[in-house]
């Protein structure tokens, strides 16, 4: 049986499914979905922790389903700019994890980890995949990919 880890970028598939479809992920039909191609060895949510309630029971489901959730604080800048991203933290995990696995699932659309996808390929042979929204998911994340997936109808809430 293949070993999958699986790597989500919240805030990326958050608001690309928003902006795309104006509707929310399906984190259990994903994690069904993946399930069926093997055994789930690790799934780690990166999230923004602003502190509110609904945020609060959405990381609780993602606990139930089985992810890790991590959290980062969100910080306001003094310029009304905000901070709030994990692609090292995300890059650095898959690292970490990319030998002990023959498949790594990475949910986002962001072109910053098309290096990553491409370096874990060539140096440890593993399977990359990629779920995210076709209209706003980076060709060169696509093209690093071994499969692309792109989240439609059956992949929303």
């Amino acid at each position: 049986m293949k070993k999958i880890a699986v790597f989500a970028d919240v805030q990326n598939i958050y608001y690309t499914c928003r902006q795309a479809y104006g509707r929310q992920f399906n984190y259990d039909a994903l994690i069904k979905r993946i399930s069926a191609g093997g055994q789930i060895v690790s799934a780690t949510a990166y999230a923004i922790d602003r502190g509110d309630e609904k945020q609060r029971k959405f990381q609780s489901a993602l606990r139930q389903m089985g992810f890790t959730v991590r959290l980062k604080p969100y910080i306001q800048r003094s310029d009304g700019s905000a901070k709030g991203d994990w692609d090292v933290g995300i890059t650095i995990d898959v690292l970490e994890t990319a030998p002990n696995v023959d498949i790594v699932v990475l949910l986002s659309g962001d072109g910053d980890f098309d290096m990553l996808l491409r370096k874990i390929r060539r140096d440890y042979k593993v399977r990359a995949e990629v779920y995210g929204v076709p209209a706003l998911t980076a060709n060169s994340l696509i093209d690093s990919a071994s499969l692309y997936h792109q989240i439609n109808e059956e992949l929303l809430l």
